[in-house]
């Protein structure tokens, strides 16, 4: 166990600021991969079933890619002022 081993435990070292920060890293990182992917996806719609050509169908992922991510963009930044996300020593 661990007490046999010499192990001595001091408390919660946890940095939970730096937690939240990473995690809102993380939803950023899936909420505008989600995006392009479906960006991607009405590229390929425009150019393949509308018959749109390459440059109107990269035009049009571009644009809703844009407005996409102004429409469902939000805060994606860290917490700082809440006083259970401090770093804790």
């Amino acid at each position: 166990m661990a007490e046999d081993q010499g192990y001595e435990w001091k408390g919660t070292t946890m940095d939970y600021a730096e937690h939240d920060r990473t995690y809102m890293g993380f939803l950023a990182l899936v909420k505008y991969g989600s995006i392009a992917i479906v960006a991607i996806l009405v590229g390929m719609l425009a150019g393949l079933v509308a018959s749109a050509g390459i440059i109107l169908s990269v035009l049009a992922a571009i644009v809703f890619f844009l407005v996409a991510s102004y429409i469902l963009g939000g805060d994606t930044q860290a917490k700082t002022d809440r006083p259970d996300l401090q770093t804790h020593h």
